[in-house]
């Protein structure tokens, strides 16, 4: 059978079948909830600066999308403090059944909820989001094809008018063979956060490239048990791509954003205290349970903050 890139992944993540109702993330890779619950003290601090910027009001909202097996909003939950805890409203948003052992006030939605306000956050949450794939060719861009069960390739029609100008605005091709993700879903995607974002702030974390260096032959890849596979859109393996935040955060303003802010999540993470410092030496000695737990946290911490590796995610904070 073939389809477009956009519709055979829709097809193999979320169908019937889709790997997404039937895998674990967890299972397959390593992200940045399940490296540390550092990770979730540093969205316990963005919470709280929410809060701060609010107002404290009575109920406020924590939105969790893209939630998978719901451990960051267990974590964020287990780790806050009482005052802090019995104001919060925690809604987790994924596609996949709830999760056994998952905390009863955790409300779990496959849509995100209207009328947030707080902090709605998707953490690799775009990048799952299903694209069309386009080749230049001497006639202009035109759709790649593929076979749902081989992988193979060919080209098809041109993509659609909507999708071209999207192209010459946000990933012009520069040369015959170059191929280009067609990140407009994703703008959609985003900008219905911005729109049920009544007050404070949505963030999305994610591999990102930016319109001055898209790379030449795209980012699709495929992800099984913790290996790169080849992206063969069957229903056996994560398919994903790089996220144009740049665009992404353009359709946010249109949908209300106020604000907008790019960073790494190596320096947004360290502005929340995840610094990755190593325990001093002398607690060794004074403590030596204190400094193996202290040596533990700091190596956890690093990996997440890592420039090669998590720390390299692209942040989009935009405030309504």
């Amino acid at each position: 059978m073939w389809l477009t890139w956009r519709a055979a992944t829709e097809r193999a993540l979320y169908g019937e079948e889709g790997f997404y109702l039937r895998e674990r993330p967890s299972g397959h890779f390593r992200t940045s909830v399940s490296a540390s619950t550092a990770f979730a003290d540093a969205v316990l601090a963005l919470l709280a600066e929410v809060d701060a910027e609010l107002g404290g009001p009575d109920v406020l909202d924590l939105v969790d999308i893209g939630a998978g097996e719901g451990t960051l909003v267990t974590q964020v939950l287990a780790a806050a403090k009482p005052a802090l805890r019995d104001r919060l409203r925690v809604t987790a948003v994924d596609l996949s059944p709830r999760p056994e052992g998952l905390p009863q006030r955790v409300a779990w939605h496959r849509s995100v909820p209207s009328g947030i306000t707080g902090l709605a956050i998707a953490n690799e949450w775009l990048d799952n989001v299903p694209l069309d794939v386009v080749e230049q060719t001497a006639d202009g861009p035109r759709l790649i094809m593929v076979d749902v069960h081989t992988g193979e390739e060919r080209l098809g029609g041109p993509p659609c008018p909507d999708d071209r100008a999207w192209l010459d605005r946000w990933w012009p091709l520069p040369r015959v063979g170059a191929r280009a993700e067609i990140g407009r879903p994703r703008d959609e995607a985003w900008a219905s956060v911005l729109v049920r974002l009544n007050r404070g702030r949505a963030i999305a974390i994610d591999y990102a490239h930016a319109v001055d260096n898209r790379p030449l032959c795209g980012t699709l890849t495929g992800y099984r048990d913790g290996a790169v596979v080849a992206p063969i859109p069957d229903g056996t393996c994560d398919i994903t791509a790089h996220v144009a935040l740049d665009a992404c955060a353009e359709a946010g303003c249109r949908a209300g954003a106020i604000s907008t802010t790019f960073s790494t999540q190596r320096d947004a993470l360290k502005a929340l205290g995840i610094t990755g410092t190593r325990p001093p030496i002398d607690l060794a000695h004074a403590d030596p349970r204190a400094y193996v737990r202290a040596l533990a946290r700091a190596s956890e911490e690093g990996e997440l903050i890592d420039p090669a590796g998590l720390g390299g995610f692209g942040w989009l904070s935009q405030r309504r």
